[in-house]
């Protein structure tokens, strides 16, 4: 789940440059009672926070989901491949330019597992049906999923910021959708003129009370639900080949409070095989961000120079 990373990326020098505030919130203008108006920049910059992660500084944040993976081919009739169980988590940091006001930045990292759609149980090999062929499976371990730089009540051309949202009644909800196409890190480097792009698209949802995202009192939300799902290219350690296809997620799940109020088994491999990801990244992380392509690129490189 990789939609904040459709944004800007914050090398060193922008973290540097506009600095990283100490304070529990950094964008709040005003305590007082008076609900947050998404017609003011710096109003709806805080809307827009609040649904990503807390207006506290380094408050750890994590959103849990679960659902199947599916297979389209052309021909055939799709079929459940996997259940899935994911987690991410983060934190957000706060920013100030002279020109854009306040700012925000979101840290995460995640972790998805391919589960037995039968038992539920993790999947550690797995039979393909197409090929016949016993493959290692490998689950998403994606460290860092950041903001790509910091996101601010004005842009560089001086726009606003614009709340997202849309509000029915006493409730509200975001929607998203980051179209992918971009040199795929496991073809080679001729594909513009022979194919190959990754190509994919996410789409999330996130519902809450409107109540508790227009009081500025309340720093983090107490409730959020959302809905996650993806069309991507066959996962690499599938190894389809070119076979004609793609796969689709479809999921859903919510905010939780801690680690121990995640689903099994995802709580406890967590906490047993990727213990990193039971806090997020550094406020100041400057690393390029993992997806689920370079984790494998870098797993498959090692285990062929091992084998060198």
């Amino acid at each position: 789940m990789q939609i904040q990373a459709c944004l800007p990326r914050a090398g060193a020098a922008l973290l540097l440059g506009f600095g990283l505030l100490a304070g529990p919130a950094g964008l709040a203008a005003r305590a007082d009672k008076t609900p947050l108006d998404a017609k003011v920049p710096q109003d709806a910059l805080q809307m827009t926070r609040k649904m990503i992660c807390s207006l506290e500084d380094g408050k750890p944040i994590i959103h849990w989901w679960k659902g199947t993976m599916l297979s389209r081919v052309p021909g055939e009739r799709d079929r459940v491949l996997f259940n899935v169980q994911g987690m991410n988590i983060r934190q957000c940091g706060t920013f100030s330019d002279p020109k854009k006001g306040p700012g925000f930045r979101s840290v995460s990292r995640e972790v998805m597992l391919y589960l037995d759609p039968a038992t539920n149980q993790v999947l550690r090999k797995w039979k393909n049906p197409w090929t016949g062929e016993e493959v290692n499976v490998v689950h998403v371990a994606n460290d860092p999923v950041n903001m790509r730089g910091p996101m601010f009540a004005f842009n560089d051309q001086g726009k606003p910021h614009e709340f997202s949202g849309t509000f029915v009644k006493d409730k509200v909800w975001t929607s998203g959708e980051a179209p992918l196409y971009y040199d795929n890190p496991m073809a080679g480097d001729y594909q513009d003129l022979v194919g190959n792009k990754y190509h994919a698209i996410e789409m999330l949802n996130s519902f809450t009370d409107a109540k508790w995202l227009l009081d500025l009192r309340q720093k983090t939300l107490p409730t959020v639900t959302i809905s996650w799902a993806r069309l991507s290219d066959w996962i690499p350690w599938m190894k389809m080949g070119g076979r004609p296809g793609l796969v689709v997620f479809t999921t859903v799940g919510k905010r939780v409070a801690t680690i121990d109020d995640l689903s099994e088994p995802l709580r406890s491999e967590i906490r047993s095989n990727y213990p990193l990801y039971l806090a997020p990244p550094p406020l100041d992380d400057a690393r390029p961000n993992e997806t689920s392509w370079t984790y494998i690129k870098k797993m498959v490189d090692a285990q062929r120079a091992a084998a060198k």
